[in-house]
Protein backbone atom coordinates (compact mmCIF):
# COMPACT_ATOMS: atom_id res chain seq x y z
CA UNK A 1 0.00 0.00 0.00
CA UNK A 2 2.19 2.58 -0.89
CA UNK A 3 1.64 6.40 -0.25
CA UNK A 4 2.50 9.13 -1.58
CA UNK A 5 2.48 13.14 -0.96
CA UNK A 6 3.59 15.21 -3.82
CA UNK A 7 4.34 19.40 -2.75
CA UNK A 8 3.73 21.70 -5.09
CA UNK A 9 3.77 25.33 -5.45
CA UNK A 10 0.12 26.67 -5.47
CA UNK A 11 -1.28 27.43 -9.13
CA UNK A 12 -0.98 24.51 -10.55
CA UNK A 13 -4.61 23.25 -12.33
CA UNK A 14 -6.44 20.02 -11.03
CA UNK A 15 -5.33 18.51 -14.13
CA UNK A 16 -1.41 19.03 -13.66
CA UNK A 17 -1.62 17.65 -10.03
CA UNK A 18 -3.79 14.79 -11.77
CA UNK A 19 -1.10 14.37 -14.46
CA UNK A 20 2.00 14.28 -12.10
CA UNK A 21 -0.15 11.53 -9.54
CA UNK A 22 -0.99 9.65 -12.86
CA UNK A 23 2.26 9.42 -13.98
CA UNK A 24 3.75 8.20 -10.15
CA UNK A 25 0.98 5.63 -9.82
CA UNK A 26 1.67 4.13 -13.24
CA UNK A 27 4.99 3.65 -12.16
CA UNK A 28 4.68 2.28 -8.94
CA UNK A 29 2.42 -0.43 -10.98
CA UNK A 30 4.91 -0.99 -13.81
CA UNK A 31 8.01 -1.60 -11.57
CA UNK A 32 6.40 -2.71 -8.52
CA UNK A 33 3.86 -4.41 -10.17
CA UNK A 34 1.07 -2.86 -7.79
CA UNK A 35 -2.84 -3.65 -7.86
CA UNK A 36 -4.80 -0.53 -10.20
CA UNK A 37 -6.51 0.31 -6.59
CA UNK A 38 -3.31 0.44 -4.21
CA UNK A 39 -3.21 4.03 -4.74
CA UNK A 40 -3.55 6.88 -1.83
CA UNK A 41 -1.77 10.55 -3.08
CA UNK A 42 -1.99 13.80 -0.63
CA UNK A 43 -1.19 16.33 -2.77
CA UNK A 44 0.28 19.59 -0.38
CA UNK A 45 -0.29 22.81 -2.58
CA UNK A 46 2.18 25.55 -0.71
CA UNK A 47 2.48 29.40 -0.81
CA UNK A 48 5.34 29.80 -3.03
CA UNK A 49 7.46 31.26 -0.15
CA UNK A 50 7.33 28.19 1.56
CA UNK A 51 9.26 25.85 -0.79
CA UNK A 52 12.64 26.56 0.14
CA UNK A 53 15.87 25.85 -2.02
CA UNK A 54 19.07 27.94 -3.58
CA UNK A 55 18.16 28.32 -7.21
CA UNK A 56 21.20 26.36 -7.89
CA UNK A 57 22.27 23.16 -6.18
CA UNK A 58 24.22 20.01 -7.27
CA UNK A 59 25.53 21.86 -10.20
CA UNK A 60 21.98 22.50 -11.31
CA UNK A 61 19.73 25.20 -12.18
CA UNK A 62 15.98 24.54 -10.29
CA UNK A 63 13.13 26.42 -11.37
CA UNK A 64 10.24 27.38 -9.61
CA UNK A 65 8.14 24.73 -11.17
CA UNK A 66 9.83 22.17 -8.59
CA UNK A 67 7.95 19.06 -7.39
CA UNK A 68 9.32 17.13 -4.28
CA UNK A 69 7.92 13.78 -4.13
CA UNK A 70 8.12 11.72 -1.30
CA UNK A 71 6.52 7.85 -1.16
CA UNK A 72 5.87 5.51 1.38
CA UNK A 73 6.05 1.95 1.18
CA UNK A 74 7.64 -1.80 2.23
CA UNK A 75 11.22 -2.69 2.19
CA UNK A 76 11.90 -2.76 -1.61
CA UNK A 77 15.61 -3.67 -2.98
CA UNK A 78 17.96 -1.14 -4.19
CA UNK A 79 17.83 -2.14 -7.58
CA UNK A 80 14.03 -1.92 -7.50
CA UNK A 81 13.65 1.74 -5.89
CA UNK A 82 16.64 2.92 -8.69
CA UNK A 83 14.27 1.69 -11.12
CA UNK A 84 11.08 3.16 -10.11
CA UNK A 85 12.65 6.62 -9.73
CA UNK A 86 13.86 6.40 -13.19
CA UNK A 87 10.36 5.57 -14.44
CA UNK A 88 8.99 8.32 -12.39
CA UNK A 89 11.36 10.54 -14.02
CA UNK A 90 11.02 9.90 -17.33
CA UNK A 91 6.94 9.84 -17.11
CA UNK A 92 6.55 13.33 -15.64
CA UNK A 93 9.27 14.63 -18.39
CA UNK A 94 7.20 13.28 -20.96
CA UNK A 95 3.63 13.41 -19.96
CA UNK A 96 3.86 16.69 -18.27
CA UNK A 97 6.49 18.42 -19.25
CA UNK A 98 8.49 18.93 -15.79
CA UNK A 99 12.32 19.47 -16.00
CA UNK A 100 14.69 16.48 -14.16
CA UNK A 101 16.53 18.76 -12.47
CA UNK A 102 13.02 20.50 -11.40
CA UNK A 103 11.74 16.76 -9.44
CA UNK A 104 13.20 15.81 -6.25
CA UNK A 105 12.17 12.23 -4.76
CA UNK A 106 12.43 10.40 -1.38
CA UNK A 107 11.81 7.13 -0.17
CA UNK A 108 10.30 6.34 3.45
CA UNK A 109 10.63 2.49 3.70
CA UNK A 110 8.40 1.05 6.52
CA UNK A 111 7.51 -2.68 7.75
CA UNK A 112 4.55 -4.60 6.24
CA UNK A 113 3.09 -4.66 9.73
CA UNK A 114 3.01 -1.00 10.07
CA UNK A 115 0.11 -0.27 7.01
CA UNK A 116 -3.84 -0.63 7.97
CA UNK A 117 -6.76 -0.44 5.99
CA UNK A 118 -10.28 -1.52 6.25
CA UNK A 119 -10.98 -4.46 3.65
CA UNK A 120 -7.54 -5.18 2.88
CA UNK A 121 -6.52 -8.73 3.84
CA UNK A 122 -3.05 -10.45 4.40
CA UNK A 123 -2.05 -14.04 3.37
CA UNK A 124 -0.82 -14.77 6.45
CA UNK A 125 2.20 -16.96 4.72
CA UNK A 126 3.36 -14.19 3.35
CA UNK A 127 2.60 -11.08 4.80
CA UNK A 128 1.38 -9.07 1.66
CA UNK A 129 -2.12 -8.27 0.67
CA UNK A 130 -3.66 -11.56 -0.74
CA UNK A 131 -4.08 -9.36 -4.66
CA UNK A 132 -0.46 -9.55 -4.90
CA UNK A 133 0.58 -12.44 -7.40
CA UNK A 134 3.32 -15.08 -6.85
CA UNK A 135 5.21 -13.61 -9.19
CA UNK A 136 5.31 -10.05 -8.23
CA UNK A 137 6.28 -11.65 -4.91
CA UNK A 138 8.76 -14.04 -5.95
CA UNK A 139 10.31 -10.59 -7.83
CA UNK A 140 10.23 -8.50 -4.37
CA UNK A 141 7.31 -6.90 -6.03
CA UNK A 142 5.15 -6.58 -3.53
CA UNK A 143 3.49 -4.10 -0.90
Amino acid sequence: MPFVEIYLRKGKTPEYRKAISTAIHESMREVFQIPEDDFFHVVHNLEPEDVLHPPMFFGLERGPDSVIIRMTFNHRPPEQKAALIEAIADRLVATVGIRRQDILMTILETAAENWWAHGRTIDPETGFDTRMTAEAMAAGKVD
